[in-house]
């Protein structure tokens, strides 16, 4: 993780005592070397936390001891080290990423570990508990630069990142510190770091997302920049304050494990059929709905990435900017400089673009603007927040759209919600219970009577949970002419849904068909969809 870690020891030692000559002159090793638990022994992980060096391998040869160090320039450290395993010290510059391989490896140093560590004995720190208000501003930045309070922050991250977590929740509480990772769309509380550290963790986060420390008292956010197994990751950094503190939120948005393929995200091939109509659409309005955090956004990308061409332009204005795609124009909101998606969308339409795509319609005027950049030839792509796709056109009325130009330009909607992914390397049968039974329907329900249901047993793919990743449940529908006539006499919701068509499949029936085929639990299907409307059947 390219995350600067500085150090005040000195650096009086000569060189020529711990180093074989042009060493440090030599690149900072990307790969892990061979490494041997019994050599790392020599020096206590906390030592090796605290100096940021690993003694890793024993060169009988030269009688030296390699020892994979972040600051190969750092004299005292080695000089140390040298010390305490009685022999000359040969230093190797290594990168963030293999460093925190080796401490794995040779210590099996947790961040709750290295907390614990920096934390001292339980009940240490209770005055500073107790006067978190007086701290100045010159204290935090102290307590924010200790090279082994920046470790345990860095991998605080890097485990999250490992651990495939979207967020990182930071929360303060009475007697302790929460930590807590949300992987798969749950949040799974660690170890919690010592009370008497979070001023400090706190303070560190900050600093490394150029925020304002000495702002105690009001909500703040942040941004933070890091390369991590040689892909970079962007990271949102959320403070507000709370009774005890500041709880921090970091949204870890890493690009490369997201997925920006229709077919790998779990639409099935009719939805993607729909969908496909829809992006080779010259002009008109398509609509992404759900909840937050459902993944409109990312269906949105998946869109952009198979629409792109380099003979379309492209701008997308968002907020913020999740993840960089190529060949596309992307405006970030910036409301304190007078950029919301209003003015931002009407300046996209002096730039002669083809395709839009606005990150959300959150008001009449958005909406109004979105309408009106459809009618004159662009293809607008925007997210609302409904139920259901067939309510969308009831939100866009119910914004002030005249409902005969919204009838003109609406082409399809999709709605969908996201449920947590069966592991498909330890699926196994169990029998349908009673209970999952009475909430199908019959139809639902001769899915699954010769078979019974998958779950996942756990095996080491998915840390023994049975589920690994996330599926999405869609339903999609293309705007026809009885549509467009309902929409122009204000029809509801009710009436809009007999009118989608026969090969129309509601969200809640996508998910049984998924649970059905081994990809999710017929549970996860009930709890993603129970807010969503069924559609009237004929």
């Amino acid at each position: 993780m390219a995350i600067d870690a500085p150090t005040d020891r000195d650096t009086t030692m000569d060189a020529a005592k711990v180093m074989a000559p042009g060493a440090a002159a030599s690149p900072p090793l990307s790969r892990k070397p061979d490494a041997s638990p019994q050599v790392a022994a020599l020096l206590p992980a906390q030592e090796a936390v605290r100096l940021s060096a690993i003694p890793f391998r024993l060169d009988e040869q030269r009688g030296l001891l390699n020892v994979a160090m972040l600051d190969a320039s750092d004299f005292a450290a080695a000089d140390e080290i040298s010390v305490c395993a009685g022999r000359p010290v040969e230093r190797v510059a290594v990168t963030r990423e293999v460093f925190a391989e080796l401490l794995r490896e040779l210590y099996g140093v947790t961040a709750a570990q290295m907390a614990a560590r920096l934390g001292g004995e339980e009940g240490e720190g209770e005055e500073l508990i107790s006067n978190l208000e007086a701290i100045e501003a010159d204290d935090l930045h102290r307590m924010a630069a200790q090279p082994s309070l920046i470790n345990l922050v860095n991998l605080i991250i890097l485990e999250a990142i490992r651990a495939r977590a979207s967020d990182i929740h930071v929360e303060p509480f009475e007697r302790r510190l929460a930590v807590k990772y949300r992987v798969d769309g749950l949040l799974v509380e660690q170890e919690s770091p010592p009370k008497q550290l979070q001023p400090a963790i706190t303070s560190r986060v900050k600093i490394m997302a150029g925020m304002n420390i000495a702002e105690r008292y009001a909500p703040q956010d942040g941004h933070i920049s890091l390369r991590f197994e040689g892909r970079k990751i962007d990271i949102r950094v959320s403070t507000v304050p709370t009774l005890y503190g500041e709880s921090v939120v970091m949204r870890i948005l890493d690009k490369e494990a997201v997925t920006l393929d229709l077919a790998t995200l779990g639409m099935r091939e009719e939805d993607r059929q729909c969908m496909q109509r829809l992006i080779d659409l010259p002009h008109g309005m398509v609509l992404v709905t759900g909840p937050t955090g459902s993944g409109k956004t990312t269906t949105l990308y998946a869109a952009l990435t198979k629409l792109y061409d380099p003979a379309l332009k492209i701008i997308t204005i968002e907020d913020p900017v999740e993840y960089e795609l190529a060949g596309v124009n992307q405006i970030p909101v910036n409301p304190k400089r007078g950029l919301g998606f209003a003015d931002g969308l009407r300046s996209i339409l002096r730039q002669d673009p083809d395709v839009i795509m606005v990150g959300e319609i959150r008001d009449g005027e958005t909406a109004e603007i979105s309408v009106r950049a459809a009618l004159t030839g662009h293809l607008l792509f925007s997210t609302l927040h409904t139920n259901n796709a067939v309510s969308a056109i009831g939100r866009l009325l119910d914004m002030g759209i005249e409902p005969f130009l919204l009838a003109s330009v609406l082409e399809g909607v999709l709605a969908q919600r996201l449920g947590r992914r069966l592991c498909q390397k330890c699926l196994v049968r169990t029998p349908l219970t009673e209970e999952l039974s009475h909430r199908l329907t019959p139809w639902e329900r001769g899915l699954f009577q010769q078979d019974g249901v998958w779950r996942g047993a756990g095996c080491e793919a998915c840390g023994g949970k049975g589920m690994r990743g996330r599926v999405g449940f869609y339903e999609i529908f293309l705007t026809n002419m009885a549509i467009r006539q309902a929409t122009t006499r204000r029809a509801t919701s009710l009436e809009l849904g007999r009118l989608v068509g026969p090969e129309f499949q509601t969200m809640r029936r996508d998910g049984v068909v998924k649970a059905a085929q081994g990809l999710t639990l017929l549970n996860e299907v009930f709890s993603a969809t129970q807010d969503a409307e069924e559609v009237p059947e004929e």
